[in-house]
C-alpha cells in the first residue's frame, strides 16, 4: 500500500479522500490507490497483473477507463466536492501491458456549482495510453 502524497490541499479533505479510496471496495478489488493530490488535480495508480488482462494478454480496457474515471473523480474530490459521473469520453492511444504500473491522473478543468468538467490521461512508463473527459454532477461537500 503506498502513502498518498498531499500536495496542498486541506488536510481534513485529503484525510477523507485518502481513508475512503482504501475502503472503497473496487479500488480495492482493481488495485487502485491514491498516489497524489492536489488542488484540483490527483494521480492514481495501479500496480497491473494477470487477473486485469483481457483475451489477448494485455490489459483490459475496462481497467484503464477505471483508473481514468477514478482519477478525474478524486481530481473533483480535491476542490472539497462530491460528485457522481454523468459523462465519460475515453481515447484509447495505445496497449498497456501486464507486470507494470499505470498511472492516471486527473484535473478539474472548470468546476461550477453542479456541474464539473475534468480532464486526465492514463500512463504506462513513458507511454500515454488514453486520454479522457469527464463531466461530474455535484451531489454534495465533502
Amino acid at each position: 500500500m503506498m502513502t498518498a502524497v498531499n500536495k496542498g490541499i486541506d488536510e481534513r479533505i485529503y484525510n477523507t479522500i485518502v481513508t475512503t479510496n482504501a475502503q472503497a471496495p473496487f479500488y480495492q478489488l482493481t488495485g487502485i490507490q491514491t498516489r497524489t493530490l492536489g488542488p484540483g488535480w490527483v494521480e492514481m495508480a495501479v500496480m497491473t497483473e494477470g487477473k486485469h488482462g483481457n483475451p489477448l494478454g494485455l490489459i483490459h480496457g475496462g481497467l484503464v477507463s477505471t483508473l481514468a474515471d477514478a482519477a478525474m473523480a478524486n481530481a473533483v474530490r480535491t476542490t472539497g466536492k462530491k460528485g457522481v459521473t454523468v459523462h465519460c469520453d475515453i481515447n484509447f492511444l495505445a496497449s498497456a501491458p501486464v507486470g507494470e504500473e499505470m498511472i492516471g491522473r486527473g484535473r478539474v478543468d472548470k468546476a461550477g456549482s453542479k456541474i464539473v468538467f475534468t480532464s486526465g490521461e492514463v500512463v504506462c512508463g513513458d507511454k500515454v495510453i488514453a486520454t479522457c473527459q469527464g463531466t461530474f454532477y455535484v451531489v454534495g461537500e465533502i
